[in-house]
Formats: structure tokens, sequence, C-alpha cells
């Protein structure tokens, strides 16, 4: 598929990076933007190459939510008919089975905000910001981000910065939990890639392990998360990149990690 509304490249090995393109428009979520990012998100879960994912933006903003242009006198089964489609896109992305990290400079607005959200975790450039307006349009978030916000900031939070629908400043984000760290906007990629680097890095099924425990055992009971983590824990002992691990650090190298 040829992309028009977003960009994809390589660039480290391992490392894909997804990156909105429709800058004249604060890189607003279109309908063709969904099935673009539908289709990139399906193929990326079967890349057993793929070590993590940089979500990023084109031009001055991350993105700023849904086109209302293209909304604007949308009859209400055209806005359901895309809303499903936003909606597959979104639980495409949450089906990623690597890391993803959301670069984020400008405005990350509504649906922007919610696919932040939808990363596992984020790295902000100072002046950006953050915001869930739809209250103030007559609807509210229904990209994952009520259940996204409240799992990272609390209900109480949450529900302030939703039912206010005022926008926040990346210090705010940080300070909420919600960005690992606010850097110069001049630095942000360089940061986000060598994190991406460091991931790359590490025991592709370790890391692959550890996204799965993490999200899937916030909905079980301790014993139920204890057992899954120990499943899998007992799987990865058994293999190649277990050995080489242990191999290399006894022989002080590097770690040649093969993903078996």
């Amino acid at each position: 598929m040829a992309y028009s509304t977003i960009k994809v490249s390589e660039p480290q090995p391992g490392v894909t990076l997804i990156t909105f393109a429709r800058p004249d428009v604060a890189n607003a979520l279109s309908s063709e933007m969904g099935r673009e990012l539908l289709d990139i998100w399906s193929k990326l879960r079967g890349d057993a190459a793929l070590r993590c994912v940089i979500l990023a933006g084109e031009g001055k903003h991350f993105q700023a939510g849904a086109d209302l242009k293209e909304r604007n006198g949308m009859t209400d089964e055209a806005w359901a008919e895309q809303h499903r489609l936003f909606e597959a896109m979104i639980r495409a992305q949450l089906a990623c089975p690597v890391p993803i990290i959301a670069a984020v400079h400008g405005a990350a607005m509504g649906g922007g905000c919610e696919m932040s959200l939808a990363c596992d975790f984020t790295y902000a450039a100072e002046g950006a910001r953050f915001g869930l307006p739809e209250a103030g349009l007559g609807i509210m978030p229904g990209l994952g981000g009520t259940q996204l916000l409240t799992r990272a900031v609390g209900p109480r939070r949450a529900l302030e910065i939703m039912t206010t629908a005022a926008p926040f400043t990346a210090q705010q984000a940080l300070d909420y939990g919600l960005v690992s760290a606010v850097v110069p906007p001049e630095a942000l990629m360089d940061t986000v890639l060598a994190v991406a680097a460091q991931i790359a890095s590490r025991a592709p099924l370790s890391v692959r392990g550890l996204k799965r425990v993490v999200h899937a055992g916030q909905d079980l009971d301790l014993k139920q998360a204890m057992d899954l983590e120990l499943g899998i824990y007992n799987n990865l002992f058994t293999t190649e990149d277990r050995r080489e691990g242990v191999a290399s650090f006894n022989e002080k190298r590097t770690p040649s990690f093969s993903g078996r």
C-alpha cells in the first residue's frame, strides 16, 4: 500500500518510524490516515525483525486530532462508519507486540493525544501541548482515551482533564506521569532514537514478553498476573538468547541476540 498521509522509515535496524504527514492541517486524522495507520500497524504486528516503533509528526505539530473539516456535515451513519475505522486503527496500534514511543512536539490534541496514550511511553519537546477537548465538542474520547488516561494518572486527575477539556503543558504531562521526559525541541528525535536503540539492543523475546506481561497483568489479580509472568519467564530461559546473554556477560562482550 502506497501511503499519502503517513511516512514509514527505518532509521535504525529493527526500529520503525511512523510519521504523520499532513503538516498543512496539523497532521489531523482523516479517514485516509486511519486506513493507512490500520494497514501499517497490521503489517508490523507480524514483523519478527521489529524491535521498537516511534510515532512522530511532521511539521509544527504531533497530531491535532480528528479532521473536523472532513467531519463537518457528516451524517450519523458516516460518522459511525468512520469511527469504526478509527477503532480498528487504535486496536491495531495497541496490539503491536513491541514498545511504541511517542515523540510529541507542538499539539497532541484529541485523537492525537489518545494515540500518544496508546503508545507505551512518550517523550515531549518543550512547548508541547496535550489535551482531550471532546467534551467541548459534544462527544468524548473514543479511541481508548478515557481508559488509557485513567490508568496513567488515576481517576481523579483523568476526570478533571476530560471534563474541563482544557489543554495542558508538557511539564504538566511530566508531573502527571504521562511523559518520561521533556527535552529541547531540537533534541527530541535524537533522544527518542537513543532510547529506541537501547531497546533494540536487548533480547527481543524478553522485550516482547515484558510488554505482554505489563499490559495484560493490569487486568488480572496478583496470582493470575504472576502465573502469566512465570509462564513467559519459563519459556525465556530455554531460548538461545538466554544462553547468549549469560555467555556474553561472562565473556565480557556485547551480546548478539537472534530472537530465538
